[in-house]
């Protein structure tokens, strides 16, 4: 059985990793950092966005700002079949 993460890299999915600014509810004028990170389709981000989205939603906390980064770790054109194995000294 193969994990959650190698099926979806293996999809074009890529980790994603998002600094996410934003204002504590008790004192606006300090921010706070989030890192969140979950695999996700570049460039739409769609994971993420509904992650933002639900941030908007239920938390009190506004958000100032978010810094994305991406990697794909595994894509499909990487896997090809081998037919042997060399040994060299």
């Amino acid at each position: 059985m193969t994990s959650r993460d190698f099926q979806l890299q293996m999809q074009g999915f890529g980790l994603t990793t998002a600094e996410i600014h934003y204002h504590l509810p008790d004192h606006p004028s300090l921010l706070q950092l989030y890192v969140w990170q979950e695999y996700d389709l570049a460039p739409d981000f769609p994971t993420l966005k509904d992650f933002l989205d639900y941030w908007d939603r239920e938390i009190e906390g506004p958000l100032h700002s978010v810094r994305v980064a991406h990697h794909r770790l595994i894509q499909p054109s990487e896997w090809r079949a081998v037919d042997g194995v060399i040994t060299l000294h």
